[in-house]
């Protein structure tokens, strides 16, 4: 399962170094101008997981692969966006391919770095691009439902089941309230509102770039972001853009690990924005291991085991058995499989087993 998050912010907030620190790369141009960002820059980035790399020694592997997520660095937004205002239409055709929102929000003072709108007020800037998305789905929204509706009044019940779910949505928007409030009544529902693709039905984290000083204890500005993000049940979390870009640049973990120590910090922003990603989108990861290769896998919260087998391989999915699974913490504690095995702690589990965090799985399939 990809992982794709789309980047954004107004210009100037430091959505390019951050992007260029997460991917350790200057793939991002990173200026002080508006629109310094103009065609999306992507970037793949490892996921950190201290168990992968114990489950490697234990099994002897000969390659350690872990699971990957996508980072998208988008255009800066400006008010207007959804009208075509400065790179509105590309900027929101970039964000509708995206899994997920992180929102970049600038909270520091800088006078050598410009603000498109004079000062530095984080909650007003996360204001202006919800707002934009909000029109531009509001817009979409009231264009589409036009013949949903003439088609419900002749009895279709597609249309009528549609109608169900774009109404409430509209009303949402009318009211200046993003798609991501609404709640499907069921899981048919919920397949009618995600094909809708609406801007402000995607998830958000909201990632305040802090001043050096503040990258541990975070300030006023990004105190006030924090109330915002527990209000709408949103992730949120603080970094320095300008300290990730310093620690990308140190070729050796162990001046990564002592540089962040003397800044009062326990772990980089890609670690931070990692874990609240993952949570964000409801994943979990679980591992295949062997002396060829241990390696990460990532699959949605609630998925069963065929679907898990299925990220591997669609052969595996459609012809699958059952699953020799082993949790992350027996498969240490008992160091490795054969020892599980003897342990009584592997387990044979079938198509409806829930795929758990950490689980090491062997597939056995037939196509």
């Amino acid at each position: 399962m990809g992982f794709n998050c789309g980047i954004v912010g107004l210009p100037n907030v430091g959505k390019s170094t951050l992007f260029n620190a997460l991917t350790s790369t200057a793939a991002a141009q990173a200026a002080n101008f508006p629109f310094c960002t103009i065609e999306p820059n992507t970037g793949r980035v490892s996921v950190p997981d201290e168990r992968l790399d114990i489950l490697a020694g234990i099994a002897g592997s000969k390659e350690t692969i872990p699971t990957r997520l996508e980072f998208v660095d988008i255009a800066g937004l400006v008010r207007g966006a959804s009208r075509g205002e400065g790179l509105g239409n590309q900027f929101l055709a970039n964000i509708r391919e995206t899994d997920a929102i992180v929102h970049v929000l600038r909270c520091f003072e800088d006078d050598n770095i410009t603000h498109v709108e004079g000062s530095v007020d984080p909650l007003r800037d996360a204001e202006t691009i919800e707002t934009e998305l909000m029109l531009s789905d509001l817009e979409s929204l009231e264009k589409r439902i036009v013949p949903i509706v003439k088609k419900a009044r002749s009895g279709e019940k597609d249309a009528k089941d549609q109608l169900a779910v774009m109404e409430p949505v509209l009303e949402l928007l009318r009211a200046g309230k993003p798609a991501r409030l609404f709640v499907p009544a069921s899981a048919d529902e919920g397949k009618i509102f995600r094909l809708l693709q609406l801007l402000t039905a995607k998830p958000v984290l909201y990632v305040c770039n802090v001043e050096e000083s503040a990258a541990a204890t975070g300030n006023a500005f990004s105190a006030k972001v924090a109330g915002k993000a527990e209000a709408e049940g949103a992730a949120m979390v603080v970094i320095s853009a300008a300290i990730e870009s310093e620690v990308a640049q140190l070729p050796d973990e162990d001046e990564k690990a002592a540089f962040l120590e003397d800044l009062g910090l326990q772990e980089t922003g890609l670690s931070q924005i990692i874990r609240a990603g993952h949570a964000l989108l409801g994943l979990l990861t679980f591992f295949t291991v062997g002396p060829k290769e241990a390696r990460a896998w990532t699959v949605r919260c609630g998925a069963k085991a065929p679907e898990a087998a299925g990220v591997i391989h669609s052969d595996f999915e459609r012809g699958f058995i059952r699953a020799e699974t082993i949790s992350c913490a027996d498969y240490i504690a008992c160091k490795g499989e054969s020892g599980a095995r003897e342990a009584g702690r592997l387990r044979l589990e079938g198509k409806e087993y829930v795929v758990q965090d950490g689980d090491v799985f062997h597939f056995l399939f037939n196509v």
